[in-house]
Protein backbone atom coordinates (compact mmCIF):
# COMPACT_ATOMS: atom_id res chain seq x y z
CA UNK A 1 0.00 0.00 0.00
CA UNK A 2 3.25 2.32 0.26
CA UNK A 3 4.34 1.71 -2.68
CA UNK A 4 1.13 2.58 -3.92
CA UNK A 5 0.94 5.69 -1.73
CA UNK A 6 4.28 6.62 -3.61
CA UNK A 7 2.84 6.39 -6.70
CA UNK A 8 -0.22 8.60 -6.43
CA UNK A 9 2.87 11.17 -4.91
CA UNK A 10 3.89 11.11 -8.29
CA UNK A 11 0.65 11.84 -9.85
CA UNK A 12 -0.55 13.88 -7.44
CA UNK A 13 -4.29 12.63 -7.55
CA UNK A 14 -6.80 12.26 -4.65
CA UNK A 15 -6.35 8.57 -3.81
CA UNK A 16 -2.94 9.62 -1.78
CA UNK A 17 -4.62 10.16 1.48
CA UNK A 18 -6.36 7.35 1.17
CA UNK A 19 -3.86 5.05 0.20
CA UNK A 20 -1.60 6.68 3.22
CA UNK A 21 -4.39 5.80 5.67
CA UNK A 22 -5.09 2.34 4.68
CA UNK A 23 -1.51 1.48 5.19
CA UNK A 24 -1.40 3.13 8.41
CA UNK A 25 -4.53 1.23 9.54
CA UNK A 26 -2.91 -2.00 8.37
CA UNK A 27 0.35 -1.73 9.86
CA UNK A 28 -1.35 -0.83 13.07
CA UNK A 29 -3.51 -3.50 13.43
CA UNK A 30 -0.70 -6.00 12.27
CA UNK A 31 2.06 -4.90 14.74
CA UNK A 32 -0.92 -4.64 17.38
CA UNK A 33 -1.34 -8.20 16.74
CA UNK A 34 2.39 -8.87 17.00
CA UNK A 35 2.68 -7.36 20.18
CA UNK A 36 -0.50 -8.92 22.20
CA UNK A 37 0.39 -12.57 20.90
CA UNK A 38 4.04 -12.16 21.21
CA UNK A 39 3.95 -15.17 23.71
CA UNK A 40 1.62 -17.38 21.50
CA UNK A 41 2.89 -20.89 20.37
CA UNK A 42 4.95 -20.81 17.25
CA UNK A 43 4.80 -24.37 16.58
CA UNK A 44 2.73 -24.46 13.39
CA UNK A 45 1.73 -27.88 12.81
CA UNK A 46 -1.07 -29.29 9.49
CA UNK A 47 -3.78 -28.14 11.39
CA UNK A 48 -2.87 -24.76 11.82
CA UNK A 49 -1.21 -24.66 8.30
CA UNK A 50 -5.20 -25.12 6.68
CA UNK A 51 -6.41 -22.74 9.00
CA UNK A 52 -3.90 -19.95 8.80
CA UNK A 53 -3.63 -20.19 4.82
CA UNK A 54 -7.40 -19.99 4.41
CA UNK A 55 -7.76 -17.22 6.71
CA UNK A 56 -4.48 -15.10 5.57
CA UNK A 57 -6.74 -14.57 2.26
CA UNK A 58 -9.67 -13.36 4.08
CA UNK A 59 -8.05 -11.15 6.18
CA UNK A 60 -6.13 -9.94 3.33
CA UNK A 61 -9.00 -9.05 1.26
CA UNK A 62 -10.74 -7.31 3.65
CA UNK A 63 -7.73 -5.03 4.43
CA UNK A 64 -7.06 -4.78 0.56
CA UNK A 65 -10.65 -3.13 0.12
CA UNK A 66 -10.03 -0.52 2.68
CA UNK A 67 -8.08 1.67 -0.14
CA UNK A 68 -10.97 1.31 -2.57
CA UNK A 69 -13.61 2.31 0.41
CA UNK A 70 -11.28 5.43 1.55
CA UNK A 71 -10.67 6.41 -1.64
CA UNK A 72 -14.33 5.95 -3.02
CA UNK A 73 -13.34 4.37 -6.29
CA UNK A 74 -15.71 1.47 -4.72
CA UNK A 75 -17.79 2.71 -2.39
CA UNK A 76 -19.28 -0.35 -1.34
CA UNK A 77 -18.00 -3.16 0.78
CA UNK A 78 -19.09 -5.93 -1.46
CA UNK A 79 -17.94 -4.91 -4.65
CA UNK A 80 -14.70 -3.39 -2.68
CA UNK A 81 -14.26 -6.87 -1.30
CA UNK A 82 -15.30 -8.83 -4.28
CA UNK A 83 -12.53 -6.91 -6.52
CA UNK A 84 -9.81 -7.56 -4.16
CA UNK A 85 -10.23 -10.97 -3.41
CA UNK A 86 -10.95 -11.24 -7.41
CA UNK A 87 -7.08 -9.47 -7.26
CA UNK A 88 -5.49 -11.83 -4.42
CA UNK A 89 -7.11 -14.99 -6.17
CA UNK A 90 -5.84 -13.58 -9.30
CA UNK A 91 -8.99 -14.60 -10.60
CA UNK A 92 -9.63 -11.28 -12.65
CA UNK A 93 -13.16 -10.89 -12.60
CA UNK A 94 -13.99 -6.48 -11.95
CA UNK A 95 -16.92 -4.97 -10.99
CA UNK A 96 -15.63 -1.89 -12.38
CA UNK A 97 -17.08 -0.05 -15.44
CA UNK A 98 -14.73 2.68 -15.74
CA UNK A 99 -10.97 1.63 -15.16
CA UNK A 100 -9.57 4.71 -16.87
CA UNK A 101 -11.28 6.82 -14.41
CA UNK A 102 -9.59 5.44 -11.42
CA UNK A 103 -6.46 7.42 -9.99
CA UNK A 104 -3.36 6.12 -10.81
CA UNK A 105 -2.28 4.79 -7.26
CA UNK A 106 -5.83 2.56 -7.21
CA UNK A 107 -4.94 1.09 -10.21
CA UNK A 108 -1.22 0.12 -9.25
CA UNK A 109 -2.68 -0.75 -5.86
CA UNK A 110 -5.05 -3.48 -8.15
CA UNK A 111 -2.43 -4.75 -10.13
CA UNK A 112 -0.28 -5.51 -7.39
CA UNK A 113 -2.70 -7.24 -5.06
CA UNK A 114 -2.89 -9.81 -8.35
CA UNK A 115 1.38 -9.95 -8.22
CA UNK A 116 1.28 -10.58 -4.31
CA UNK A 117 -1.64 -13.36 -4.81
CA UNK A 118 0.04 -14.90 -8.14
CA UNK A 119 2.69 -16.37 -5.66
CA UNK A 120 0.80 -16.64 -2.69
CA UNK A 121 1.04 -14.58 -0.06
CA UNK A 122 2.22 -17.48 2.33
CA UNK A 123 5.33 -17.52 0.13
CA UNK A 124 6.05 -13.99 0.30
CA UNK A 125 6.43 -14.34 4.01
CA UNK A 126 8.30 -17.56 3.87
CA UNK A 127 10.82 -15.72 1.51
CA UNK A 128 11.28 -12.66 3.98
CA UNK A 129 9.93 -13.45 7.29
CA UNK A 130 11.60 -16.52 9.35
CA UNK A 131 8.58 -16.80 11.68
CA UNK A 132 7.25 -19.78 10.99
CA UNK A 133 9.75 -21.77 12.04
CA UNK A 134 9.88 -25.75 11.28
CA UNK A 135 6.21 -25.61 10.14
CA UNK A 136 7.26 -23.27 6.76
CA UNK A 137 6.54 -26.43 5.17
CA UNK A 138 2.98 -27.79 5.75
CA UNK A 139 2.12 -23.59 4.66
CA UNK A 140 4.04 -24.41 1.40
CA UNK A 141 1.69 -27.47 1.22
CA UNK A 142 -1.19 -26.02 1.82
CA UNK A 143 -0.15 -22.95 -0.69
CA UNK A 144 1.17 -24.05 -4.00
CA UNK A 145 -0.66 -25.04 -6.52
CA UNK A 146 -0.55 -28.25 -7.83
CA UNK A 147 -1.05 -31.89 -6.87
CA UNK A 148 2.20 -32.20 -5.16
CA UNK A 149 4.63 -29.24 -3.97
CA UNK A 150 7.94 -29.55 -5.79
CA UNK A 151 10.45 -28.15 -3.95
CA UNK A 152 13.66 -26.61 -5.65
CA UNK A 153 16.22 -26.34 -2.19
CA UNK A 154 15.89 -28.46 1.04
CA UNK A 155 15.12 -25.29 2.84
CA UNK A 156 11.42 -24.30 2.60
CA UNK A 157 13.10 -20.29 2.92
CA UNK A 158 15.15 -21.01 0.09
CA UNK A 159 12.72 -22.23 -1.99
CA UNK A 160 10.84 -19.87 -1.28
CA UNK A 161 13.26 -16.75 -2.07
CA UNK A 162 14.47 -18.68 -5.43
CA UNK A 163 10.17 -18.81 -6.53
CA UNK A 164 10.49 -14.83 -5.69
CA UNK A 165 13.51 -13.70 -7.51
CA UNK A 166 12.44 -15.71 -10.58
CA UNK A 167 9.21 -13.93 -10.17
CA UNK A 168 10.26 -10.83 -10.10
CA UNK A 169 12.97 -11.20 -13.04
CA UNK A 170 10.15 -12.09 -15.58
CA UNK A 171 7.98 -9.24 -14.46
CA UNK A 172 11.10 -6.72 -14.92
CA UNK A 173 11.79 -8.53 -18.16
CA UNK A 174 8.22 -8.26 -19.23
CA UNK A 175 7.85 -4.38 -18.25
CA UNK A 176 11.12 -3.52 -20.17
CA UNK A 177 9.48 -5.46 -23.58
CA UNK A 178 5.77 -3.62 -23.34
CA UNK A 179 7.48 -0.05 -22.48
CA UNK A 180 10.08 -0.90 -25.73
CA UNK A 181 6.67 -1.57 -27.64
CA UNK A 182 4.99 1.26 -27.20
CA UNK A 183 3.23 1.46 -23.90
CA UNK A 184 3.53 4.20 -21.09
CA UNK A 185 5.96 2.61 -18.39
CA UNK A 186 3.27 2.88 -16.16
CA UNK A 187 0.72 0.30 -18.24
CA UNK A 188 3.57 -1.68 -18.96
CA UNK A 189 4.25 -2.83 -15.19
CA UNK A 190 1.02 -3.01 -13.97
CA UNK A 191 0.11 -5.80 -17.14
CA UNK A 192 4.03 -7.32 -16.04
CA UNK A 193 2.19 -7.71 -12.81
CA UNK A 194 -0.91 -8.71 -14.17
CA UNK A 195 0.48 -11.33 -16.81
CA UNK A 196 3.17 -12.84 -14.13
CA UNK A 197 0.34 -13.53 -11.74
CA UNK A 198 -1.90 -15.01 -14.61
CA UNK A 199 -4.36 -12.54 -13.35
CA UNK A 200 -5.81 -10.07 -16.66
CA UNK A 201 -6.61 -6.91 -14.49
CA UNK A 202 -5.99 -4.11 -16.56
CA UNK A 203 -5.42 -0.44 -16.54
CA UNK A 204 -7.80 -0.15 -19.48
CA UNK A 205 -11.30 -0.86 -19.67
CA UNK A 206 -11.30 -2.62 -23.02
CA UNK A 207 -8.44 -4.92 -21.78
CA UNK A 208 -5.65 -5.72 -23.90
CA UNK A 209 -7.63 -5.21 -26.64
CA UNK A 210 -6.79 -1.06 -26.07
CA UNK A 211 -3.16 -1.76 -28.21
CA UNK A 212 -3.63 -3.27 -31.24
CA UNK A 213 -0.27 -3.90 -31.97
CA UNK A 214 1.05 -7.05 -32.64
CA UNK A 215 4.43 -6.69 -30.71
CA UNK A 216 2.53 -6.37 -27.41
CA UNK A 217 0.13 -9.03 -27.58
CA UNK A 218 2.58 -11.63 -28.97
CA UNK A 219 4.61 -10.42 -25.73
CA UNK A 220 1.77 -10.63 -23.46
CA UNK A 221 1.19 -13.97 -24.83
CA UNK A 222 4.63 -15.25 -24.40
CA UNK A 223 4.83 -14.42 -20.29
CA UNK A 224 1.15 -15.47 -20.22
CA UNK A 225 2.70 -19.00 -21.57
CA UNK A 226 5.67 -18.50 -18.87
CA UNK A 227 3.57 -18.05 -16.07
CA UNK A 228 1.54 -20.86 -16.36
CA UNK A 229 4.84 -23.34 -16.77
CA UNK A 230 5.76 -24.79 -13.73
CA UNK A 231 8.21 -22.36 -12.17
CA UNK A 232 10.44 -25.31 -11.10
CA UNK A 233 11.10 -25.76 -14.69
CA UNK A 234 11.83 -22.15 -15.28
CA UNK A 235 14.39 -22.63 -12.51
CA UNK A 236 15.76 -25.17 -14.02
CA UNK A 237 15.72 -23.42 -17.69
CA UNK A 238 17.50 -20.53 -15.85
CA UNK A 239 20.37 -22.99 -14.58
CA UNK A 240 20.81 -24.59 -17.54
CA UNK A 241 19.22 -27.68 -16.73
CA UNK A 242 17.20 -27.72 -20.61
CA UNK A 243 16.81 -31.60 -20.65
CA UNK A 244 14.36 -31.71 -17.39
CA UNK A 245 12.36 -29.46 -19.38
CA UNK A 246 11.57 -30.95 -22.79
CA UNK A 247 11.88 -34.34 -21.17
CA UNK A 248 8.78 -33.03 -18.24
CA UNK A 249 5.89 -35.14 -19.93
CA UNK A 250 3.25 -32.34 -17.95
CA UNK A 251 5.42 -29.48 -20.28
CA UNK A 252 4.84 -31.70 -23.32
CA UNK A 253 1.11 -31.87 -23.00
CA UNK A 254 0.42 -28.04 -21.66
CA UNK A 255 2.05 -27.25 -25.02
CA UNK A 256 0.24 -30.36 -27.04
CA UNK A 257 -3.41 -28.76 -25.77
CA UNK A 258 -2.16 -24.98 -27.05
CA UNK A 259 -1.52 -26.18 -30.35
CA UNK A 260 -4.38 -28.24 -30.60
CA UNK A 261 -7.09 -25.76 -29.43
CA UNK A 262 -5.44 -23.32 -31.44
CA UNK A 263 -5.44 -25.06 -34.43
CA UNK A 264 -9.11 -25.93 -34.23
CA UNK A 265 -10.20 -22.00 -33.04
CA UNK A 266 -8.00 -20.60 -35.68
CA UNK A 267 -9.53 -22.88 -38.69
CA UNK A 268 -12.96 -22.46 -37.38
CA UNK A 269 -12.26 -18.80 -37.27
CA UNK A 270 -10.59 -18.62 -41.06
CA UNK A 271 -13.70 -20.34 -41.98
CA UNK A 272 -16.43 -18.70 -40.39
CA UNK A 273 -15.09 -15.02 -40.23
CA UNK A 274 -13.87 -12.44 -42.33
CA UNK A 275 -10.63 -12.03 -40.29
CA UNK A 276 -7.07 -12.00 -42.21
CA UNK A 277 -4.70 -14.97 -41.33
CA UNK A 278 -2.71 -13.59 -39.04
CA UNK A 279 -5.38 -11.49 -37.01
CA UNK A 280 -7.03 -14.76 -36.91
CA UNK A 281 -3.81 -16.48 -35.44
CA UNK A 282 -3.56 -13.94 -33.25
CA UNK A 283 -7.03 -13.91 -31.57
CA UNK A 284 -6.92 -17.45 -31.21
CA UNK A 285 -3.48 -17.99 -30.05
CA UNK A 286 -3.85 -15.41 -27.60
CA UNK A 287 -7.44 -16.43 -26.12
CA UNK A 288 -6.49 -19.67 -25.81
CA UNK A 289 -3.52 -18.90 -23.78
CA UNK A 290 -5.13 -16.57 -21.97
CA UNK A 291 -8.01 -18.88 -20.66
CA UNK A 292 -5.47 -22.61 -20.41
CA UNK A 293 -3.53 -20.25 -18.41
CA UNK A 294 -6.65 -18.50 -16.80
CA UNK A 295 -4.76 -15.16 -17.23
CA UNK A 296 -8.39 -13.61 -18.58
CA UNK A 297 -6.56 -11.06 -20.29
CA UNK A 298 -8.99 -10.29 -23.96
CA UNK A 299 -8.40 -9.13 -27.39
CA UNK A 300 -11.66 -10.84 -28.82
CA UNK A 301 -15.12 -11.19 -27.44
CA UNK A 302 -15.44 -15.28 -28.03
CA UNK A 303 -19.15 -15.03 -27.81
CA UNK A 304 -19.31 -13.25 -30.93
CA UNK A 305 -17.34 -16.65 -32.35
CA UNK A 306 -19.62 -19.10 -33.83
CA UNK A 307 -21.05 -21.59 -30.87
CA UNK A 308 -19.03 -24.44 -31.49
CA UNK A 309 -15.92 -22.26 -30.88
CA UNK A 310 -17.30 -20.89 -27.79
CA UNK A 311 -17.83 -24.08 -26.52
CA UNK A 312 -13.99 -25.00 -27.10
CA UNK A 313 -12.83 -22.04 -24.95
CA UNK A 314 -15.53 -22.57 -22.60
CA UNK A 315 -13.73 -26.19 -22.53
CA UNK A 316 -10.51 -24.53 -21.84
CA UNK A 317 -12.13 -23.22 -18.29
CA UNK A 318 -11.94 -26.40 -17.17
CA UNK A 319 -8.08 -26.83 -17.82
CA UNK A 320 -6.15 -24.37 -15.73
CA UNK A 321 -1.88 -24.60 -16.28
CA UNK A 322 0.66 -26.60 -15.36
CA UNK A 323 0.80 -27.97 -11.48
CA UNK A 324 3.47 -25.07 -9.91
CA UNK A 325 2.51 -22.42 -11.88
CA UNK A 326 1.07 -19.32 -10.95
CA UNK A 327 -2.50 -20.41 -12.87
CA UNK A 328 -5.20 -21.87 -11.37
CA UNK A 329 -7.74 -24.12 -12.46
CA UNK A 330 -7.66 -28.33 -12.75
CA UNK A 331 -4.12 -28.04 -13.79
CA UNK A 332 -2.65 -30.16 -16.79
CA UNK A 333 -1.18 -32.67 -14.60
CA UNK A 334 -4.22 -33.72 -13.17
CA UNK A 335 -5.97 -33.89 -16.61
CA UNK A 336 -2.91 -36.00 -17.89
CA UNK A 337 -3.33 -38.09 -15.01
CA UNK A 338 -6.75 -38.94 -15.56
CA UNK A 339 -6.72 -39.44 -18.66
CA UNK A 340 -3.93 -42.09 -18.26
CA UNK A 341 -5.66 -43.70 -15.53
CA UNK A 342 -8.86 -44.42 -17.34
CA UNK A 343 -7.28 -45.53 -20.22
CA UNK A 344 -5.34 -48.01 -18.02
CA UNK A 345 -8.32 -48.81 -16.48
CA UNK A 346 -9.54 -50.41 -19.57
CA UNK A 347 -6.33 -52.27 -20.24
CA UNK A 348 -6.71 -53.66 -16.93
CA UNK A 349 -10.44 -54.89 -17.42
CA UNK A 350 -8.65 -56.74 -20.58
CA UNK A 351 -5.69 -58.65 -18.72
CA UNK A 352 -7.20 -58.27 -14.53
CA UNK A 353 -4.08 -60.07 -13.65
CA UNK A 354 -1.76 -57.63 -14.39
CA UNK A 355 -0.11 -55.31 -13.28
CA UNK A 356 -0.27 -51.48 -15.09
CA UNK A 357 0.85 -48.68 -13.03
CA UNK A 358 -0.06 -44.93 -14.24
CA UNK A 359 3.49 -43.47 -15.07
CA UNK A 360 4.28 -40.00 -15.25
CA UNK A 361 7.59 -38.61 -15.99
CA UNK A 362 8.51 -42.42 -16.33
CA UNK A 363 7.95 -42.75 -12.65
CA UNK A 364 4.55 -44.92 -11.66
CA UNK A 365 2.35 -42.93 -9.56
CA UNK A 366 1.57 -43.74 -6.08
CA UNK A 367 -2.22 -45.07 -5.65
CA UNK A 368 -2.83 -42.00 -3.17
CA UNK A 369 -2.36 -39.26 -5.54
CA UNK A 370 -4.84 -40.94 -8.19
CA UNK A 371 -7.21 -41.24 -5.49
CA UNK A 372 -6.61 -37.17 -4.57
CA UNK A 373 -7.13 -36.59 -8.41
CA UNK A 374 -10.27 -39.11 -8.54
CA UNK A 375 -11.69 -37.24 -5.47
CA UNK A 376 -10.45 -33.50 -6.66
CA UNK A 377 -12.16 -34.49 -9.92
CA UNK A 378 -15.51 -35.37 -8.35
CA UNK A 379 -15.64 -32.57 -5.90
CA UNK A 380 -14.83 -29.81 -8.74
CA UNK A 381 -17.64 -30.74 -10.68
CA UNK A 382 -20.38 -31.24 -7.80
CA UNK A 383 -19.02 -27.61 -6.43
CA UNK A 384 -19.50 -26.44 -10.15
CA UNK A 385 -22.59 -28.11 -10.53
CA UNK A 386 -24.54 -27.20 -7.08
CA UNK A 387 -22.94 -23.34 -7.30
CA UNK A 388 -24.28 -23.05 -10.99
CA UNK A 389 -27.90 -24.18 -9.49
CA UNK A 390 -27.27 -21.79 -6.38
CA UNK A 391 -26.49 -18.68 -8.96
CA UNK A 392 -29.21 -19.23 -11.05
CA UNK A 393 -32.23 -18.50 -8.10
CA UNK A 394 -30.47 -14.57 -8.64
CA UNK A 395 -29.13 -15.03 -11.94
CA UNK A 396 -32.07 -15.82 -14.75
CA UNK A 397 -29.47 -17.00 -17.32
CA UNK A 398 -28.19 -20.55 -16.94
CA UNK A 399 -25.68 -19.75 -19.57
CA UNK A 400 -23.96 -16.89 -17.63
CA UNK A 401 -24.58 -18.63 -14.18
CA UNK A 402 -22.51 -21.67 -15.67
CA UNK A 403 -19.64 -18.72 -17.33
CA UNK A 404 -19.62 -17.45 -13.49
CA UNK A 405 -19.15 -20.45 -11.28
CA UNK A 406 -16.77 -21.92 -13.72
CA UNK A 407 -14.42 -18.37 -14.70
CA UNK A 408 -14.69 -17.63 -10.69
CA UNK A 409 -14.07 -21.24 -9.41
CA UNK A 410 -11.06 -21.56 -12.14
CA UNK A 411 -9.98 -18.03 -11.58
CA UNK A 412 -9.66 -16.70 -14.81
CA UNK A 413 -12.06 -13.63 -15.12
CA UNK A 414 -14.29 -13.28 -18.02
CA UNK A 415 -17.23 -15.72 -18.14
CA UNK A 416 -20.40 -16.30 -20.55
CA UNK A 417 -23.29 -14.29 -20.94
CA UNK A 418 -24.09 -11.35 -19.59
CA UNK A 419 -20.11 -12.16 -17.47
CA UNK A 420 -18.29 -12.89 -20.83
CA UNK A 421 -15.26 -10.59 -22.18
CA UNK A 422 -16.72 -7.51 -22.97
CA UNK A 423 -19.03 -7.20 -19.87
CA UNK A 424 -18.30 -7.56 -16.34
CA UNK A 425 -19.81 -8.67 -12.64
CA UNK A 426 -21.24 -5.21 -11.75
CA UNK A 427 -25.13 -6.07 -12.04
CA UNK A 428 -24.51 -8.98 -10.03
CA UNK A 429 -26.42 -9.44 -6.87
CA UNK A 430 -24.76 -8.72 -3.80
CA UNK A 431 -25.49 -12.06 -2.75
CA UNK A 432 -24.00 -13.57 -5.57
CA UNK A 433 -20.81 -11.38 -5.21
CA UNK A 434 -20.00 -12.50 -1.54
CA UNK A 435 -21.00 -16.19 -2.57
CA UNK A 436 -18.30 -16.04 -6.00
CA UNK A 437 -16.01 -14.66 -4.18
CA UNK A 438 -15.77 -17.74 -1.58
CA UNK A 439 -15.73 -19.62 -4.89
CA UNK A 440 -12.82 -17.71 -6.06
CA UNK A 441 -11.02 -18.70 -2.93
CA UNK A 442 -12.27 -22.09 -3.05
CA UNK A 443 -10.46 -22.30 -6.50
CA UNK A 444 -7.24 -20.75 -6.12
CA UNK A 445 -6.37 -23.15 -2.68
CA UNK A 446 -7.43 -25.61 -4.58
CA UNK A 447 -10.88 -27.15 -2.74
CA UNK A 448 -9.16 -29.39 -0.47
CA UNK A 449 -7.34 -26.38 1.44
CA UNK A 450 -10.80 -25.01 1.94
CA UNK A 451 -13.16 -27.64 2.35
CA UNK A 452 -11.22 -29.93 5.31
CA UNK A 453 -12.28 -26.76 7.18
CA UNK A 454 -15.75 -27.96 6.78
CA UNK A 455 -14.93 -31.21 7.98
CA UNK A 456 -16.22 -32.14 11.78
CA UNK A 457 -13.21 -34.88 12.00
CA UNK A 458 -10.72 -31.81 11.32
CA UNK A 459 -11.86 -29.91 14.34
CA UNK A 460 -11.94 -33.43 16.87
CA UNK A 461 -8.60 -34.20 16.65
Amino acid sequence: MLLATGVSAIYQESDLLALLYSSLISVGVGASTVFLMRNAEKNIGKHEGFIIVSLVWVVFSFFGSIPYLMSEAIPSMTDAFFETMSGFTTTGSSILNDIESLPHGILFWRSMTQWLGGMGIIVLSLAILPVFGIGGMQLFAAEVPGPTPDKLNPKIKQTAKNLWAIYLLFTIIETILLWIGGMSFFDAINHSFTTMATGGYSTKQASVAYWSSPYIQYVIVFFMFIAGTNFSLSYCALTGKFDKVYKNEEFKYYILFIIGFTAIIFSGLLITTSLGFEQAFRDTLFQVVSIITTTGYATADYLTWTPFLTILIFALFFFGGSAGSTGGGIKIMRIVLLMKNSYYELRRLLHPNAVIPVRFNKRAVNEQVITNVLAFFMFYFIIFFLSTIILTLIEPSLESSMGAVATCLGNIGPGLGNVGPAENFAHVHPFGKWFLSFLMLLGRLELFTVLVLFSPAFWKQ
